[in-house]
């Protein structure tokens, strides 16, 4: 069975970092393209980032780029997202997906097929 769990949110206060992980069982991930995606109370899901399958290809949206950072490591199966110089716009649920891979990477929210639970990412002084 795929399963995608992530790890890593919790409370942070504006300017500080959390990394998130997001870890695959039961496939390997190294023919997947992953993204991670949030939804703030309210809003609508929305792309943040994502990784080509191989790593060398990387897209962020405008929000987040110079402050997150996407990496995988296909040994371990896992996928991270390190965010830095966090803001109370950030707060959401973040959610990882996997797409079997494709040569144009994007983050478009239909093509990921296999997704996890999220994780509670809480910026607030």
């Amino acid at each position: 069975q795929l399963q995608l769990v992530e790890s890593g949110g919790g409370l942070v206060q504006p300017g500080g970092s959390l990394r998130l992980s997001c870890a695959a069982s039961g496939f390997a991930l190294d023919i997947y393209d992953i993204a991670w995606f949030r939804q703030a109370p309210g809003k609508e899901r929305e792309g943040v980032s994502c990784i080509s399958n191989s790593g060398r290809r990387t897209n962020y949206a405008d929000s987040v780029k110079g402050r997150f950072t996407i990496s995988r490591d296909n040994a371990k199966n896992t996928v991270d997202l390190q965010m830095n110089s966090l803001k109370p716009e950030d707060t959401a649920v973040y959610y990882c997906a996997a797409r079997p891979f494709s040569v144009q990477l994007t983050c478009v929210m239909s093509e990921y097929l296999y997704w996890g639970q999220g994780t509670q990412v809480t910026v607030s002084s």
